[in-house]
């Protein structure tokens, strides 16, 4: 979850994960899906090694102020993000399926978990398996490809999140204190962070991006602050982006210190 640019330029951090009981269109067809602790330390996927390299090939321009080129773009992506984490999630012997994706121009939108929230930029909601990406007037006046990227790949984290049992296992938990539900909600995030960075760098060399492009990413990252720690998100996200793996990614077993 990313605030949007306009929120970095204003110092207002915007963005929220929606989260439910349901899992529409995952069926355990490769083995059953792990709960509890399992999913969250022992989890199979941290299992998989790297992720295969290069499967985006050809990354489409963007057009300033084009909400259908932004549209365009988020689907290349997606794209991406589905042919990557299939072929992970196969490995570990999980079920995968694709998520659901919207683009909406207005606030209020419904998007499974009730309306699309004033601030956000994009959201996943566990209810529907559904991304939905705000893209505003005013959103598409300061987008460019890195932010689109990085924001879809962080969203779709918490789909493999879905998908492997962990984010089922986060929500069906009872927390006894706002203290404790809280650290376990930068847990899962700063988990995404990491299994974004773990994606986009298996794809940054087919994409012939340059290590300042990955400077940038991180410096939009760190206002996430929601997230955790500014240190922490860029320690997140940079691990997976140097290890290409999700066995880079498990915040439930990391030091305190690593998801504050």
């Amino acid at each position: 979850m990313r605030p949007p640019i306009i929120a970095l330029l204003c110092g207002v951090l915007a963005s929220v994960l929606f989260t439910g009981t349901a899992s529409a269109g995952i069926t355990e067809q490769n083995g059953p899906v792990p709960t509890g602790t399992a999913a969250l330390i022992h989890n199979p996927i941290y299992k998989t090694g790297k992720l295969d390299p290069g499967t985006c090939q050809q990354e489409e321009s963007l057009s300033p102020g084009d909400r259908e080129s932004a549209r365009v773009y988020l689907e290349f992506v997606l794209d991406c993000l589905n042919d990557s984490w299939r072929r992970q999630l196969t490995k570990a012997k999980l079920p995968f399926a694709k998520p659901r994706f919207e683009t909406t121009s207005r606030l209020g939108f419904p998007t499974g978990c009730g309306p699309f929230p004033k601030g956000a930029q994009a959201l996943y909601c566990s209810r529907n398996n559904k991304i939905t990406f705000l893209l505003s007037p005013g959103i598409l006046s300061q987008a460019n490809e890195l932010f689109l990227f990085q924001t879809m790949a962080h969203e779709y984290g918490h789909h493999v999140q879905q998908l492997t049992g962990i984010m089922r296992t986060y929500t069906s938990r009872k927390y006894r204190t706002d203290k404790e539900f809280l650290t376990e909600v930068r847990k899962v995030e700063l988990q995404a962070e990491c299994l974004s960075g773990a994606f986009t760098g298996s794809v940054w060399r087919s994409l012939n991006r340059r290590p300042s492009d990955f400077t940038y990413v991180l410096s939009y990252a760190r206002s996430t602050a929601s997230h955790g720690k500014a240190q922490n998100v860029a320690y997140w996200l940079t691990r997976g982006f140097e290890q290409e793996s999700p066995g880079a990614c498990n915040t439930f077993s990391a030091p305190k210190s690593k998801v504050a």
